[in-house]
């Protein structure tokens, strides 16, 4: 099976910070560039950060409301420091949690679910930047047509790795989700199909309408 890489996926021209860019400069290089955050590199254009819109907004929410109306919110030491920086490696947050362009899209999910980020660079084997993947840019494989789902389904799952002839399951395939019918031989293959069928990329969900010849399941109730 296989899986769309990071490198078929990131953004290779990467806008970027220098780790002594300004307050000001940053943040008219979001604007210019139209994007809410750039990775912060070092003098090898190594990642050392990410600095992104939430980051420099901890300057103005730092701010006493001139009316007195509303209080200071309680804040951290660290996001204390963040809010009193002025250049990007004081205002970043670090380090870099960074993908590396072999890596398929779900090793890229996972990363950024578990350490809770939207975006990561993307570093060679040393540590240079080399792109940036997003959670927009890992949802496009949700993009692929139809057809070509279908055709990874027949090809991939049934033939390479089930070795089932064509005719042997009928495949559909609409806006990602994936109708199965037609008859195996044994009904322990079922729902080793379905998840095959749920790794390809693209897919949005699976549903069964398949038949078996022989119970190889211990312990089904009879006439299942």
């Amino acid at each position: 099976m296989h899986h769309r890489t990071v490198a078929e996926l990131m953004t290779r021209d990467v806008v970027r910070a220098r780790r002594d860019l300004p307050f000001k400069e940053i943040v008219k290089l979001l604007a210019e560039n139209d994007v809410t955050a750039v990775p912060v590199v070092d003098e090898l254009d190594r990642p050392m950060g990410v600095v992104s819109e939430t980051d420099l907004l901890r300057k103005s929410s730092d701010q006493a409301d001139p009316s007195g109306l509303t209080p200071i919110p309680h804040v951290e030491a660290w996001e204390r420091a963040k809010a009193e920086g002025a250049r990007a490696e004081e205002l970043m947050s670090a380090p870099a949690v960074c993908a590396r362009p072999e890596w398929n899209v779900v090793e890229a999910a996972r990363l950024m679910e578990v350490q809770d980020v939207k975006r990561l660079p993307v570093v060679d084997e040393t540590d240079k930047l080399l792109g940036i993947v997003s959670r927009s840019d890992l949802l496009r494989i949700f993009l692929r047509h139809d057809d070509a789902i279908r055709e990874e389904i027949n090809r991939d799952v049934f033939q390479q790795t089930m070795g089932l002839a064509p005719s042997t399951v009928t495949v559909e395939v609409r806006q990602g989700e994936v109708v199965l019918s037609g008859s195996v031989e044994f009904k322990s293959l079922i729902p080793i199909i379905e998840r095959l069928c749920r790794s390809v990329d693209g897919v949005v969900s699976v549903a069964d309408h398949l038949n078996y010849r022989t119970d190889d399941v211990p312990g089904s109730p009879a006439g299942t």
